[in-house]
């Protein structure tokens, strides 16, 4: 699973290969926690843990790294 790099903070933002197949999305993680978050538009698909106010902040870490996001994930699912 691909993590993307030079992001800061505390979240990893990671896809999973098999994802691939599936309209492009991040999944984010903090210690047990893990969402996972729609590219175009922005927004929350899945959550497993994060507190509502934690969401909204993830959601702006994405859509402020979203060019380099989405060209991780060209990169890695072509």
């Amino acid at each position: 699973m691909p993590s993307i790099g030079n992001i800061p903070g505390a979240y990893r933002l990671f896809f999973y290969s098999f994802d691939c197949g599936e309209p492009r999305h991040v999944h984010v993680q903090r210690d047990k926690l893990v969402c996972k978050f729609w590219l175009d538009p922005v927004c929350l698909g899945k959550n497993a843990g994060f507190p509502p106010k934690e969401l909204n902040a993830i959601r702006k870490l994405i859509q402020r790294h979203l060019p380099r996001i989405l060209e991780a994930w060209d990169e890695h699912c072509g």
